[in-house]
C-alpha cells in the first residue's frame, strides 16, 4: 500500500507539473500566432485554415521545450501511475492524480504568474484534505479484469471520444477549454481503466488485446485534447475539468466492476474523501475563471 501510494503522489507531481510547462509551451506558441496575424493583417485568412490551421498549432506546440519538457514529466508520471494501478485500488490511483491539479496550481504561481487567492488556496487544501483521507480509507485493490468484449469496447470508445472531442471542440467558441478538457480528462481515465483491463500475459499477448491500443489512443489522444484545451482559455478551468473527469467514472468503474474496496467500516471515509477532491478541483476551476474575467476588465479599464 505504502509503495503504490508513494506512486501515486509521485505521479501527481510529474503531471500537475508537466501541464504547467505545457500551458507555457501552448501561451507562447499562442502569442507568436497573434501577432504574425496581426503583422501580416489578415486574421479571416488565419481562421479559414480550419482544421489545417489547428494542425499546425499544435505541431508548433509540440516542437517547443517547455512542451517537451512536459512531456518527459508527464512520461515519468504515467510510468509512476501504472506502477501505482497494480499495487492500489483505482480510486485511490486517480484521486492521487487530481491532486496534481492543486501542484499545477501551486507551481502556475511561479511559472505562469497565477495569483491565487485565500479561496483558491483553500481549495488547494481541500484536494490535499480528500487525498490524505483516502490513503487511511483504501482496501485492497480488485482482481477483476473484464472480458473480451469489455476489452474490445474500451479501444472503440477512446477513439469515439478523442473524434468527439475533436470535432466539438473546434467549433465551440464559449467553454472551449472546460469541453477539451473534460474531453482530455475521459480520455486520460480511458487510459487507466484499459491499463487495469490488461491480462496478465505475455509480451506478444498484450500485444494481441484491443485494450492495449486503447492505452495508446486514449493515452496520445488525450494530449492533443489537452494542447488544444490550454490554449483556449484558462489553464485552471481546463486542467480542473480534465482532472475531475479523469477521476470520477474511473474510481466507480474501479469499485463497482473490478473489486476495488476500501477498508471495513472506512466506505464513508473514502467517499468523503473522494468528494472533497472533486469538490477541490470544481473551486479552483470556478476561481481560475473568475481571475480571468477580473483581467479582461481590467484590459478594457472597467
Amino acid at each position: 500500500m505504502v509503495a503504490g501510494l508513494a506512486l501515486a503522489l509521485c505521479a501527481a507531481v510529474c503531471m500537475g507539473t508537466a501541464t504547467v510547462f505545457q500551458a507555457l509551451g501552448s501561451r507562447r506558441t499562442a502569442r507568436a500566432d497573434a501577432g504574425a496575424t496581426t503583422d501580416a493583417g489578415g486574421g479571416a485568412t488565419a481562421d479559414a485554415g480550419g482544421a489545417r490551421g489547428r494542425w499546425g498549432t499544435v505541431v508548433a506546440v509540440l516542437r517547443g521545450w517547455p512542451f517537451l519538457l512536459g512531456a518527459g514529466l508527464d512520461t515519468a508520471g504515467f510510468g509512476a501511475q501504472v506502477g501505482a494501478l497494480l499495487l492500489v485500488p483505482l480510486f485511490l490511483v486517480e484521486a492521487a492524480v487530481a491532486a496534481s491539479l492543486a501542484v499545477t496550481a501551486v507551481v502556475g504561481t511561479f511559472v505562469l504568474g497565477l495569483r491565487l487567492r485565500r479561496g483558491e488556496w483553500t481549495a488547494v487544501a481541500v484536494v490535499c484534505l480528500g487525498l490524505a483521507t483516502l490513503a487511511v480509507s483504501a482496501g485492497r485493490e480488485g482482481d477483476g479484469d473484464g472480458d473480451e468484449a469489455l476489452r474490445a469496447t474500451a479501444l472503440a470508445v477512446s477513439v469515439l471520444v478523442v473524434a468527439l472531442g475533436w470535432f466539438v471542440g473546434g467549433r465551440l467558441r464559449r467553454g472551449r477549454a472546460v469541453v477539451l478538457g473534460a474531453a482530455a480528462g475521459i480520455s486520460f481515465g480511458l487510459t487507466a481503466t484499459a491499463v487495469r483491463l490488461l491480462p496478465e500475459t505475455s509480451v506478444p499477448g498484450v500485444l494481441a488485446e484491443p485494450v492495449a491500443y486503447a492505452v495508446v489512443v486514449s493515452g496520445l489522444g488525450g494530449y492533443l485534447l489537452l494542447v488544444q484545451a490550454l490554449q483556449s482559455g484558462s489553464v485552471t478551468a481546463a486542467t480542473a475539468a480534465m482532472v475531475i473527469c479523469e477521476t470520477v467514472w474511473p474510481g466507480l468503474f474501479g469499485v463497482l466492476w473490478l473489486g476495488d474496496t476500501t477498508r471495513h467500516g472506512y466506505g464513508a471515509l473514502a467517499a468523503a474523501g473522494f468528494a472533497a477532491c472533486v469538490a477541490g478541483g470544481v473551486a479552483l476551476a470556478r476561481f481560475g475563471e473568475a481571475e480571468e474575467a477580473d483581467e479582461a476588465k481590467e484590459a478594457q479599464g472597467v
